[in-house]
């Protein structure tokens, strides 16, 4: 038996799994994990390429997006464009029309200036031919005559001078003749209330006081920026100053005082500049 027993060992043994079969198997299982990493590696490379397309997609739409904006701008500034365009045209084409307008409106006036011109000189012709010796020494009658009238309403003036040969008014009637003369221009006034200013001509005059009962006064020119007080001073005597640019005196003449208050005229030479208005106040 134990020879048997020898001989089932030996033929269990020689009829066993041959020795490159576990090779075999981790072979097969370093392939296995091999092909796991490559398809891991794959998946992981198409997962880097589906996002790499996404963001591109992304920015295809964001890049197509400012296409649009850019056509669209471009489109209104075409709009725009075309818009000056038509309104620099419309522009031109008036100036155009106004350039013919204001033409044929100088050629108007040379017409009219030429016969005008020419009316002018049919007129002088006119009146050069009908006047006469006759008609021009009536015409030197007259101009005497005004003359004379002239003279004799000087002469008849009895009028206190001043120290610069102006004639002096008194009153109200006066005054009136001597602006019927022409010489220089009259402004009365009547200032009331002490330390106050009023405008008379182209100065101001302040009442500082008053003496009724000596018809004295006191007074304070404000000229040119410039302050002139002139002290008891009696009525009807002229007050002589300059202003800037006159060559002849302007005269103030006090006619009348009362308490705080004094009445009389301003005369300017015609030759300086004329005030525009004349102010009086009233006041206790």
């Amino acid at each position: 038996m134990s020879e048997e027993y020898g001989n089932i060992n030996d033929s269990n043994s020689s009829t066993g799994a041959p020795r490159w079969v576990p090779l075999a198997i981790i072979a097969l299982a370093a392939v296995s994990i091999l092909g796991l990493g490559v398809a891991w590696t794959a998946t992981s490379h198409i997962r880097s390429a589906e996002q790499g397309l996404e963001a591109q997609n992304q920015q295809n739409k964001a890049f197509q997006q400012g296409i649009g904006t850019v056509s669209q701008r471009l489109s209104q500034e075409e709009e725009t464009n075309a818009q000056l365009t038509a309104e620099l045209k419309l522009v031109t084409d008036r100036m155009k029309m106004t350039q013919g307008e204001l033409a044929n409106a100088r050629q108007q006036a040379r017409q009219i200036r030429s016969e005008y011109s020419q009316k002018i000189d049919t007129v002088q012709n006119q009146i050069a031919t009908k006047a006469n010796a006759a008609d021009l020494t009536a015409l030197g009658g007259d101009v005497n005559g005004v003359k004379t009238d002239l003279e004799s309403t000087k002469n008849g003036l009895q009028m206190t001078r001043g120290e610069f040969g102006t004639l002096i008014a008194k009153n109200h009637d006066e005054i009136d003749q001597l602006r019927r003369l022409g010489e220089r221009d009259y402004y009365e006034f009547t200032v009331s209330g002490k330390g106050q200013k009023s405008k008379v001509g182209n100065l101001s005059l302040e009442v500082r006081g008053t003496d009724v009962k000596k018809n004295l006064f006191t007074v304070a020119l404000y000229v040119d920026d410039k302050r002139l007080e002139k002290k008891n001073r009696s009525i009807d005597e002229p007050i002589y100053f300059y202003t800037s640019g006159s060559r002849a005196p302007l005269e103030l003449v006090i006619n009348k005082v009362a308490k705080n208050q004094v009445t009389g005229y301003l005369s300017v030479p015609r030759a300086a500049p004329a005030p525009a208005t004349s102010a009086s106040t009233s006041g206790d």
